[in-house]
């Protein structure tokens, strides 16, 4: 009978080290591994144009893909999204925060440090959302950065930007509308800029997260989320 060649541990240590340098995190857990799937958003959110190389940054092109992969591995249960970022491209974060809401597994954001401007959006996208009581969050309006033509049109295009991010956390979050867009456009709270730096404390209280907590509250919320998936599916709702 043939041998089947079994990959060493070196090039699985191989593999996994590729996967850190390439992607920043590791693959998509496999048999016997944690049924959690823990994703990391960190530094500046990189869209369609690249950052310089000293820049700290996710991207998104990166996040996608793994997202599906997260959605279709059957020995996936949950994801713990870890978010600590200064935000980045507004389209590049709404479409990360998209996909994170519209997966059908239970999910749990944890902002450590901080969860800064478009980094909002992502935070508030999972079905349950964690922030340390030493982070924060700054809501400020979206920024434009090169070739500006000043003419009406460009105005009202940032305007109806700034509404799609508006729109998206008030939907998946407590906050009001009202409330969210006076922290937005508030002056006086960042020197020299309108905006406002929310502590964690004040995110739960304003309606923006649902929890002060770290890792370890997120792992067990996320856990007892995936029990009850499971004991839905295996017996249902009596009456």
């Amino acid at each position: 009978m043939p041998e089947v060649d079994m990959p060493s541990e070196e090039h699985k240590k191989q593999a996994s080290l590729e996967a850190v340098q390439q992607l920043g995190q590791t693959g998509v857990a496999t048999p016997g591994e944690s049924n959690i799937f823990c994703m990391t958003i960190i530094g500046q959110i990189e869209g369609h144009t690249v950052l310089p190389p000293q820049n700290k940054t996710t991207k998104y092109e990166h996040m996608i893909p793994q997202l599906v992969a997260a959605e279709q591995n059957a020995k996936i249960e949950g994801l713990l999204i870890i978010l600590n970022t200064v935000g980045g491209d507004v389209e590049a974060g709404l479409a990360i925060a998209e996909m994170i809401s519209s997966l059908t597994k239970p999910t749990v954001t944890v902002v450590i440090g901080g969860g800064h401007s478009i980094g909002v959006p992502i935070a508030v996208a999972a079905d349950y959302s964690f922030i340390a009581g030493s982070a924060t969050m700054t809501i400020h309006p979206i920024r434009m950065s090169g070739l500006v033509i000043g003419v009406p049109q460009t105005f009202e295009y940032m305007e109806k930007m700034q509404e799609r991010v508006v729109r998206f956390v008030t939907q998946h979050s407590g906050i009001t509308e009202a409330q969210f867009k006076d922290l937005m456009f508030k002056t006086g709270e960042l020197n020299r800029d309108i905006g406002t730096s929310v502590s964690g404390a004040d995110a739960v209280k304003y309606g923006l997260m649902d929890e002060v907590g770290g890792i370890g509250q997120a792992l067990a919320r996320l856990n007892g989320m995936i029990g009850e998936r499971k004991t839905l599916g295996a017996g249902g709702l009596t009456q």
